[in-house]
């Protein structure tokens, strides 16, 4: 059974940081794109972070540029998510995922590239 667990999320004030992990089992993601999303209260859910499997190639979402960075390391089967100068609009449930297939090249931000989900952390910074 593939699985895509993320661990990490918490409460924070704003400016603190936090480190988001994904940790896949049942298939080895190292070949495979993979991203960061986010739902906040009331919204729909949005690309936050990507990653390609070659990692050559990293994008982000405008809103965290500067504040987030993705990485991931292929001996662990594992993504993370470092964020730093938390904001309050930041809150969210983050969810971890995985592309369709490997050596994938599709939009980051396109969620339907994706096959595989996690069940997602919530992240919530206080003013």
């Amino acid at each position: 059974q593939v699985q895509l667990v993320e661990s990490g999320g918490g409460m924070v004030q704003a400016g603190g940081s936090l480190r988001l992990s994904c940790s896949a089992s049942g298939r080895t993601f190292t070949q495979y794109l993979m991203a960061w999303f986010r739902q906040r209260p009331g919204r729909e859910r949005e690309f936050v972070a990507g990653v390609s499997w070659s990692e050559s190639h990293t994008e982000y979402a405008d809103s965290v540029k500067g504040r987030f960075t993705i990485s991931r390391d292929k001996a662990k089967n594992a993504v993370y998510l470092e964020m730093i100068s938390l904001k309050p609009e930041d809150t969210a449930v983050y969810y971890c995922a995985a592309d369709r297939a490997p050596y994938g090249t599709g939009r980051f931000a396109a969620q339907e590239n994706y096959g595989y989900w996690g069940q997602g952390t919530q992240v919530i910074v206080s003013s």
